[in-house]
């Protein structure tokens, strides 16, 4: 399977984003998690960005709260896609972590998910559906998944 990177702002975050992890070895995905800042470790984070294509990188997620400028210094520093996980957090629920990710000027996009663990399944979820699109092992797997996720929802 093609590489997914998962970077946080903090490792505050990994409460979170063991959400997506767990979805993504559910799925048998090849993936990498990293703490790096866009405000604490800016130019790490721009350098680990540009190095990831070479790497085999396809699709990045990026977890953060607050001000949470980090999946749009990703999306600025590639053309991959990034898909944003906001934070929840303590002072504004979470609310200031969406507006920042979701927030994005023309020519940066960030795919935005739901603040907190339920937008950090999604996120893995979503990241797995743009590598099924020339991944046929991941689109069967996918199918699996939404199959046992609708009977589930029946009983």
């Amino acid at each position: 399977m093609s590489k997914i990177s998962i970077i946080m702002g903090s490792a505050s975050d990994l409460g979170t984003v063991n959400e997506t992890v767990k979805v993504l070895k559910d799925f048998g995905a090849d993936f990498e998690l990293r703490v790096l800042s866009a405000h604490r470790a800016p130019d790490n984070l721009k350098k680990y960005v540009k190095e990831a294509v070479d790497k085999g990188f396809k699709v990045f997620i990026g977890a953060a709260g607050g001000a949470a400028a980090l999946a749009g210094v990703i999306a600025s520093n590639t053309t991959l896609p990034v898909i944003g996980v906001p934070i929840e957090t303590k002072s504004l629920k979470g609310l200031d972590s969406l507006l920042s990710t979701v927030q994005m000027p023309t020519g940066v996009p960030v795919a935005t998910m739901a603040i907190g663990k339920p937008g950090a399944r999604n996120a893995a979820i979503f990241a797995l559906e743009i590598l099924g699109v020339s991944d046929k092992k991941i689109q069967a797997k996918l199918a699996r998944y939404k199959t046992k996720m609708r009977i589930k929802l029946k009983k």
